[in-house]
């Protein structure tokens, strides 16, 4: 009997599978009848792809007899429903894309399915990607596992409340300014964002297309190598994809953080930080250094502090231009009342499109336009390559630098909707990472006085995935927080 309130992870799967202790079809059936059974109360789906499902779990266990698997053929998996899956509904949970079925599958996806994974649905999000708690989506909103009256976070909400219950054993999410990190922090499960530009963004819902980068959330540190190893490498289809050779993340994972210099980011310790994130941060910091590695208590990344301001300049200027496609005629909503084109146009966005989703295409627009580009648009730019240059400069001292995921802990639903800055505050932590292009993983590392987890982020150089891994492995090896599970 499959337990997945335990938090079965991949890896453990994929050996049941392989001995032939289960099949595709009953850990399928079993998630299946997990989402049945909670759905109700969290919400973290869209769209469930039962019977895709089972013809998926069917096959994979053809695969398997015939000894032709890999680590994850026939493993239950969620995707974000801003990535393509052909023939089945991709929404962005946006009116405007509601019963749009793509005609083809996202790279990312694909490399999934063709590893044996078993897609057992599209996961709820905040519309386009736009927001930190899953309250955006235009369908509903999402609840955390941990606590029904809490958010689960943003805008990879759906994925990581889905890992967190037990609807799927790792999950996709993309990551603009957070959207990983962040939701995998409040929901107590391990988000992974790479380095830009190592997972294909082909058949990814653009939102800021500088800035998108699609990675897992899953229950522990292996399942994240192992998710990575599946989805990354470079893709002719996506310009912006990195000709690299891809590493087995999984070949370093234990090799021990003795002599890794990791520096704690002042700046991230700073004012702003809830006292419990800050107090548990520290505590892993001291895990960190137990087990061999060097903590420099003092480094700093000063510019770090204009990153929110530079994100919702150019995060909304290149969502003003991308969002331009949704114009009611080439595919989505589309109002079919009289009048002119132009007239047609603003009808399908006013009604298509969210008031999150509205206010950003007017920031971006705003900046873009003639008479502000140079002292918003251009500065921002400026800014970003100063930021990056830090990162760079830190990175000649530290092999991984160590803040808080999140500023606070998750916070209830309904809490921020009327303030939309304390909202945008929620990602402080996590938006330079973005800016910088380096990758980034959060695990959990401890929890609020309200029993709700908290999240430590570590960050690494540019095309550093295996060293962060191996550091977040060291913490989780030698701590039990990503053991605990929601009562949900």
């Amino acid at each position: 009997m499959v337990n997945l309130t335990d938090g079965l992870t991949v890896h453990h799967a994929s050996d049941l599978l392989a001995s032939k202790e289960i099949s595709s079809v009953e850990l399928t059936r079993a998630v299946l009848d997990r989402v049945a059974a909670v759905e109700e109360k969290i919400g973290a789906f869209v769209t469930v792809t039962d019977e895709l499902a089972l013809a998926q779990a069917d096959e994979a266990d053809k695969r398997i007899a015939a000894g032709e698997a890999g680590p994850l053929t026939g493993i239950p998996g969620v995707v974000k429903d801003n990535m393509c899956l052909a023939g089945t509904r991709t929404t962005c949970s946006s009116r405007i894309l509601e019963n749009f079925v793509p005609p083809y599958t996202g790279t990312a996806v694909q490399q999934l399915l063709e590893a044996g994974v078993i897609v057992v649905g599209k996961s709820n999000m905040d519309e386009f990607a736009m927001g930190s708690s899953t309250e955006n989506s235009a369908f509903h909103t999402t609840r955390n596992p941990w606590g029904l009256e809490y958010v689960p976070g943003g805008s990879s909400g759906g994925s990581a409340a889905a890992v967190a219950a037990g609807e799927g054993l790792f999950a996709l999410g993309s990551d603009t300014g957070g959207s990983i990190r962040q939701p995998a922090s409040f929901c107590g499960v391990v988000g992974l964002k790479p380095t830009y530009g190592t997972v294909s963004r082909y058949g990814l819902v653009a939102f800021a297309s500088s800035l998108d980068q699609i990675g897992p959330l899953t229950t522990d540190v292996t399942d994240s190598a192992l998710i990575l190893n599946a989805i990354g490498g470079y893709d002719p289809a996506d310009s912006t994809s990195l000709k690299r050779e891809l590493p087995d993340h999984m070949a370093e994972l234990d090799r021990g953080v003795k002599g890794l210099r990791v520096g704690v980011v002042k700046e991230m310790m700073a004012g702003g930080i809830e006292t419990p994130i800050l107090d548990a941060v520290r505590k892993a910091a001291e895990v960190l250094e137990h087990a061999g590695a060097t903590i420099d208590w003092e480094a700093s990344l000063p510019s770090t502090k204009y990153a929110l301001a530079v994100y919702y300049i150019l995060a909304p200027s290149e969502a003003s231009s991308n969002l331009a496609r949704y114009d009611g005629v080439k595919y989505g909503y589309s109002w079919d009342g009289e009048g002119t084109m132009w007239e047609g146009m603003e009808r399908t966005r006013g009604a298509g499109f969210g008031p999150e989703v509205k206010r950003r295409i007017f920031l971006g627009t705003y900046a873009l336009s003639a008479g502000y580009y140079d002292a918003f648009y251009k500065k921002a730019q400026q800014v970003r390559t100063l930021i990056r240059r830090e990162f760079e400069e830190a990175f000649s001292q530290y092999d991984v630098l160590l803040t808080p995921t999140s500023p606070t802990a998750p916070f209830k639903i309904g809490a921020r909707t009327d303030d939309p800055m304390a909202m945008y505050l929620s990602d402080i932590c996590t938006i330079p990472v973005n800016i910088a292009g380096v990758p980034a993983i959060s695990l959990p590392c401890g929890s609020s006085d309200d029993g709700l987890p908290i999240g430590l982020q570590l960050i690494g150089p540019s095309l550093g995935e295996a060293t962060i891994l191996r550091a977040a492995y060291a913490y989780e090896q030698a701590t039990d927080w990503h053991t605990r599970r929601a009562t949900v």
